[in-house]
């Protein structure tokens, strides 16, 4: 989990930094504070399981395994990236290492994990599907479908919100009329939990039960994942709508320092461990920044492609 979490972290510093020194532009939705999440999810999934992610998802794919190389060739818009460069920032997509889909149509997620979730079913092939939203989707039509689909049919599939407290630029409370996004689940006869989503531990225990809980074909399962964005909604956003302090004392409690120190004290790893850790993956981002850099943008006739059946030529 710490050496995803490290690889979340550093990659969303890097990213921030490259946009604002002006290498790479790009629309970019900060991660920062929320890495426990989806390293805690993606140790207890297979290569071969699925996920569904949403714009703000960087890090669930990475956590997956998408290659560093080829996200930020994706992010930067070159030919070399998961998608050719045509996906951008809201569209990541690598089978490969299951990341089915990341999709810019808030709680879309939900459906298509259903539908995949129900292909595993019906195949018989073991495999779970993650759908990942954020609070502001728990609200929408989607969201409730999806769950009275998974629970009526018994789908392996589980639902992760992440509860970063907004929905864009809405306070959770004055958008939610419930408390608890996990108390949804009652309704439609699923396990509902509530997480601490910055305790590593605790998310790694919750994911773990609500997966194989799934595996065993028992159901879908809903777990809220409480946390914080420490950037606004869209890079660039100046924070205006958040209260006064919220955002400080936030990142006061970082959860990474807090899973790193903890890691030492409990006698789990040295400093030294997870300082090469982190060499080691920051040395993954910069070289992901350099292949960026040096490979090409799409040629003009690949707007052509990837639309139709039959490819069809410029005219």
């Amino acid at each position: 989990m710490f050496r995803k979490m490290a690889l979340l972290k550093q990659n969303d510093e890097k990213l921030r930094s490259v946009i604002k020194s002006g290498r790479l532009v790009m629309p970019y939705y900060s991660t920062r504070g929320q890495e426990c999440i989806p390293a805690a999810i993606s140790v207890n999934l297979t290569k071969e399981d699925y996920i569904c992610t949403i714009y703000r998802g960087t890090h669930d794919s990475l956590a997956k395994g998408v290659p560093v190389k080829l996200l930020w060739a994706e992010l930067g818009g070159r030919s070399t990236g998961t998608c050719k460069g045509k996906g951008g920032p809201m569209h990541i997509t690598h089978p490969e290492s299951g990341v089915m889909v990341t999709t810019g149509i808030v709680g879309s997620t939900m459906p298509i994990a259903n539908g995949l979730a129900l292909a595993s079913q019906l195949s018989g092939d073991g495999r779970v599907t993650i759908a990942y939203f954020g609070d502001g989707a728990s609200n929408i039509g989607a969201f409730h479908e999806s769950l009275n689909l998974a629970s009526l049919w018994k789908l392996p599939v589980v639902f992760v919100c992440s509860n970063n407290q907004y929905a864009e630029h809405t306070r959770f409370d004055v958008g939610t009329a419930i408390d608890q996004v996990s108390k949804r689940a009652a309704s439609y006869s699923m396990p509902g939990v509530t997480v601490d989503g910055n305790d590593p531990v605790k998310m790694c225990e919750v994911a773990r039960e609500a997966i194989e809980r799934a595996r065993r074909g028992e159901g879908p399962t809903l777990i809220e994942a409480m946390t914080f964005r420490f950037h606004g909604h869209i890079f660039g956003d100046d924070d205006s709508y958040m209260g006064q302090g919220e955002r400080a004392q936030r990142m006061d409690e970082d959860p990474y320092p807090r899973y790193r120190n903890w890691l030492i004290e409990q006698g789990h790893a040295s400093e030294a461990d997870l300082a090469a850790i982190e060499a080691a993956e920051l040395a993954d981002i910069d070289e992901a920044l350099k292949f960026t850099l040096e490979s090409p943008f799409p040629e003009v006739e690949e707007i052509y492609r990837d639309v139709y059946q039959d490819e069809v030529e410029p005219t």
